[in-house]
């Protein structure tokens, strides 16, 4: 078990720290590591200690106790039930309402405007969309505010004020939290926080406050978009319930179709490109079909060998930073047919001796040698 550490250091105090003292050092701790507050892995734990320590030193005959004897008193803990409950302290009275308010936009306010939840959904394009940065248009069914209640959910629009928490939108519930009581502020779960209910449901939605309609979206494909981009459309996703704030988003997710050939890395374009041995050993050129409309020509110089690549500049996608446009990066490949004729064989055995290496060895120690390099 690890030692505990010194209570005032804990709390940053000298030991004639004034109950006033105490009691500001606490507020500022307890600030920073309340576990509904701080990001910190440890904030519960430290939040833990700092409950402890301020609860024996601000107590007069705990902290001579603890003066004299330190965590280790006479027959065990000098502290009397401490951790056990011994202590009824109300967190929010140190604290202030104001501290636990702005976890929830305020205890005793009525509650505030909410949005409407975010909607996403994925479309696919294909990568000419990505080169030339296209006009896309959908249909979809969306929800949105039913007109017959204006998105109360309630017949004709009427609402009431929810008898569970008189309007708020909030109740307050009282817990135990180690030695401290505190005040926590909930939302309501009759009125799901808007502080209305409905006495008959509206016929339209079902009470819902919202339909589902068949909606056209036009939007705009950015140049060079990558695979998973998400365009943002302020307002279009789902209405607030209760008709209490403003529509959420929605975000389109652009799925990139996979080409034929092409991979992508960035803004290049990536193939390989499988030839004969021959074409390898004298040179050749190739005329393939791309993606801007024009002819893509790789020329392959004599003598290339397997696993070589060529660019060809200034022909893949555009850049999402800068100007211009990436490159096609190809990957020469030796293609080996799956049938060779008699004939063929012949004459390769014919061939085997003048393209094959005069020393082996001496070749295999330059090709690694060329690897490390």
């Amino acid at each position: 078990m690890s030692q505990k550490r010194d209570y005032y250091e804990v709390l940053g105090v000298t030991k004639d720290a004034t109950e006033k003292d105490l009691k500001n050092a606490f507020r500022s701790l307890a600030r920073k590591y309340h576990p509904d507050r701080s990001t910190e892995d440890d904030a519960e734990d430290k939040f833990k200690e700092i409950q402890e320590a301020y609860a024996v030193l601000s107590d007069t005959e705990k902290r001579q106790m603890y003066d004299r004897f330190g965590h280790d008193g006479p027959s065990g803990s000098p502290f009397g039930g401490f951790g056990g409950g011994g202590f009824n302290i109300n967190l929010e009275d140190i604290l202030g309402g104001d501290f636990f308010s702005s976890f929830f936009g305020g205890g005793s306010r009525r509650s505030s405007p909410r949005r409407g939840s975010d909607i996403l959904i994925r479309h696919s394009i294909n990568i000419e969309s990505v080169l030339n940065g296209t006009s896309e248009e959908l249909v979809i069914e969306l929800p949105v505010r039913c007109v017959d209640c204006n998105g109360t959910g309630g017949e004709n629009g009427e609402t009431q004020t929810c008898s569970e928490c008189g309007g708020q939108g909030r109740v307050r519930a009282r817990q135990q939290i180690g030695p401290f009581v505190q005040d926590v502020v909930r939302e309501c779960s009759s009125c799901g926080g808007s502080g209305r209910t409905i006495k008959s449901k509206c016929k339209t939605c079902s009470g819902s406050g919202r339909n589902q309609e068949e909606t056209k979206l036009r939007f705009n494909i950015p140049l060079g978009a990558e695979d998973g981009t998400r365009l943002r459309m302020r307002g279009k996703g789902e209405p607030p319930a209760n008709a209490n704030g403003e529509n959420g988003d929605l975000f389109i997710e652009l799925e990139i179709e996979q080409h034929p050939w092409f991979e992508r890395s960035n803004a290049d374009l990536i193939m390989s490109l499988p030839l004969g041995y021959s074409d390898l050993i004298l040179g050749t050129q190739v005329t393939l079909p791309h993606i801007d409309g024009e002819d893509l020509v790789i020329k392959v110089p004599a003598q290339t060998n397997s696993g070589e690549t060529l660019e060809i500049r200034k022909r893949g996608l555009p850049r999402t930073r800068g100007s211009g446009r990436g490159d096609v990066v190809v990957l020469v490949k030796l293609h080996m047919p799956k049938k060779i004729s008699k004939n063929v064989k012949k004459s390769l055995d014919v061939l085997r001796s003048d393209l094959a290496p005069d020393d082996i060895i001496s070749r295999v120690e330059e090709d690694a040698e060329q690897r490390r390099n």
